[in-house]
């Protein structure tokens, strides 16, 4: 990916997000040439001169400081993970990234019987790009047939945006399209030059006009907590809390867990699901996919 080019794309759309109004300065007259503030504006804010802020919202980080990034920051009202995803645009490692994207994604025997030890719990691993790496019993029963799948297809993206079942699964299909796309836009400003990642863009982009409208917002999110519903085929609706904890010795790695309220009904339905996912399976061992090269 063009990192100029993402950069200027960045730092457009989030100016062009903010009213004065919105930042406390004055509007003048009815019609302004430009949705959001102005260059001039968003400068005179971050305390930076036009044509330095001209030139980076050109593409030009080069040599900029930690200092003027953050005061552009508070400028355009971002977000930590947005602060962060401009820090990554503008002042890129592309050696060290290239050097962890091209790592084969491996986890842990330690983790993989963690996986299986959480008979009550869908768990499941996410590497780089959404790549699903490994998953549980019940896991697998709550989210789909993940070793039914082509290796390549085990990717949180495809299974939101090219898998029909998700469409009915996730009961706001579009908030959990939005933070699939947030998330990966994240990753993308820390590796540019994943080719895999690449691929699956424009994959996506082809065959999804829901994947490349929001792509084209850079919309942006870490992974963390929250609430999901879901509706299952076989139990119906639940209302499930979801965690996403970063493995300690590779933090291109996380483990994401399902809970539901305990005495709920939706806490009901996960043990009937994981009596039926135990009679479905032969074993009891987690599933992963094989390692990937990047």
């Amino acid at each position: 990916m063009d990192q100029r080019a993402e950069l200027s794309e960045f730092l457009r759309s989030r100016r062009a997000r903010l009213k004065p109004e919105d930042v406390g300065l004055p509007e003048f007259g009815r019609h302004r040439r430009v949705p959001g503030l102005r260059r001039e504006e968003l400068a005179q804010l971050a305390g930076v001169s036009v044509a330095y802020y001209t030139r980076l919202e050109q593409g030009n980080g080069r040599n900029v400081s930690t200092e003027v990034l953050d005061s552009i920051a508070r400028a355009l009202r971002l977000t930590d993970a947005e602060r962060n995803h401009l820090v990554h645009l503008a002042k890129p490692t592309a050696k060290k990234k290239r050097r962890s994207a091209a790592r084969p994604q491996t986890v842990r025997p330690g983790v993989l019987h963690l996986l299986d030890s959480m008979d009550s719990v869908p768990a499941f691993v996410l590497g780089r790009r959404l790549d699903i790496l490994a998953w549980n019993r019940l896991g697998r029963a709550l989210l789909g047939d993940f070793e039914a799948m082509d290796p390549q297809d085990r990717n949180m993206a495809r299974h939101v945006f090219l898998s029909p079942s998700a469409r009915t699964l996730y009961v706001d299909w579009e908030a959990k399209a939005t933070e699939v796309v947030s998330v990966l836009r994240m990753y993308a400003g820390c590796s540019p030059d994943d080719p895999q990642l690449s691929t699956l863009v424009g994959d996506l982009s082809v065959h999804s006009p829901e994947f490349r409208s929001l792509w084209a917002a850079h919309l942006v999110q870490e992974k963390g907590h929250g609430v999901k519903r879901l509706h299952h085929p076989l139990v119906g609706e639940l209302t499930l809390s979801y965690e996403t904890l970063r493995l300690p010795d590779d933090h291109d790695l996380s483990l994401v867990t399902y809970t539901a309220e305990p005495d709920s009904l939706s806490a009901e339905s996960l043990r009937l699901l994981a009596h039926w996912g135990a009679d479905a399976a032969a074993a009891g061992a987690p599933q992963a996919a094989a390692s990937q090269d990047s």
